[in-house]
């Protein structure tokens, strides 16, 4: 059997091909074609979990596959939405709880939940409104000429370039959001589109005018790239969920220690604080044991606890590729000792054989020792 750290670089060292080896078995192929070719047809929190393939193939792509028999506590969750900080969901400690329902967003979309995209249904009830406000009937032919237009071409729109080279296109989508399209600075519309919004001192998000962020957040392609126009995080978005969950829980099934390692660093670029990976089991798991704490830690203080990561560790690494790969080679490096994946390698007996293939190496123990976090 390999050692922890070989299983994880494997899978790692080409994460695309990991996950088409995932997507390929019978039963993940089967149960992903029919959510795709099912959940657009979903029009209410009924529907969606009243049937249970959907409902549950959506909980395990957000990790709560465990919850997934609780019914009335997700009918809640979905009911109360998130758009109040105070709704059931956000109040949650666990986070998942919020993004599924963010997804899933039936209390702001209404039926439209599951194919509700900004670059569609946003715009066009914007450009409806703006349409309104400038005195002009949003039931006239023109208006709805336009939008008919817009709804069938917007969806091949792949990049920036794309948007701003069809000047009915842009012309509308600018118009949506109260800017005029023979005005406004085409470099400058460039800017904001490609600077998106994630970022506070991106171009849409240090203009005053509120109307270029909301621009930049409708056409997102900083953040989806050429499915900008299309995206909706019920649909492909919850698959690529589903695939990643898929591969975590299959490297489980031969060695726990790389189903940890997975899971950290899917997480860790979310990671802002160390009381988040507290609050998260697997992931504090992974923390001591890099460290070489004993699982009795973790019944320690909290409070003394994450000020222990703290000096241990830059919890802004977690962001850094190459110090996050550092840091995880040093989990599975002892999660191996202390579970070794084989009978003939200990922590002991590493310290003195020579290099072997199966197992922790006398170089790679060597190199352990001289991590610094």
């Amino acid at each position: 059997m390999l050692s922890t750290i070989t299983s994880f670089q494997l899978i790692t060292k080409d994460i695309a091909k990991s996950l088409d080896r995932i997507e390929q078995q019978p039963t993940v192929d089967r149960d992903t074609k029919y959510y795709l070719d099912n959940i657009t047809k979903v029009k209410s929190i009924d529907d969606f979990v009243k049937n249970d393939r959907l409902f549950k193939y959506a909980m395990k792509a957000y990790g709560l596959e465990s919850m997934d028999y609780a019914k009335a506590f997700m009918v809640k969750a979905l009911k109360e939405g998130v758009t109040d900080p105070n709704s059931f969901a956000n109040k949650l400690t666990d986070k998942r709880y919020a993004d599924f329902v963010t997804a899933f967003n039936f209390a702001a979309n209404g039926a439209d939940a599951t194919i509700y995209s900004k670059a569609q249904q946003l715009v066009t009830k914007n450009y409806a409104i703006q349409a309104q406000i400038a005195g002009v009937d949003p039931n006239s032919d023109y208006v709805k000429g336009e939008t008919t237009y817009y709804l069938a071409n917007i969806p091949k729109v792949k990049s920036i370039d794309d948007l701003m080279g069809n000047s009915r296109l842009y012309t509308y989508a600018l118009a949506a959001f109260g800017l005029d399209s023979a005005t406004e600075d085409k470099d400058q519309i460039k800017a904001v589109l490609q600077g998106g919004v994630s970022d506070p001192k991106s171009v849409a998000n240090t203009l005053k005018n509120p109307a270029y962020a909301a621009l930049a957040s409708a056409f997102n392609f900083q953040a989806y790239g050429t499915n900008a126009t299309t995206y909706n995080a019920a649909q492909q978005p919850t698959v690529d969920k589903y695939m990643r969950q898929s591969l975590e829980e299959d490297a489980g099934k031969s060695n726990e220690g790389v189903r940890l390692a997975l899971y950290f660093q899917r997480k860790a670029p979310t990671i802002t604080n160390w009381y988040d990976v507290l609050a998260d089991t697997a992931l504090a798991s992974v923390a001591r044991t890099a460290l070489g704490l004993p699982d009795s830690f973790a019944t320690a203080d909290v409070d003394k606890q994450a000020q222990l990561f703290g000096q241990k560790l830059n919890i802004a690494d977690f962001s850094d590729p190459q110090k996050l790969g550092k840091f995880l080679t040093r989990f599975t490096s002892m999660w191996e000792i202390n579970n070794p994946t084989s009978t003939a390698v200990t922590s002991v007996s590493v310290l003195f054989a020579q290099p072997i293939t199966v197992g922790i190496s006398t170089d790679l123990m060597m190199s352990m020792q001289k991590l610094r976090f």
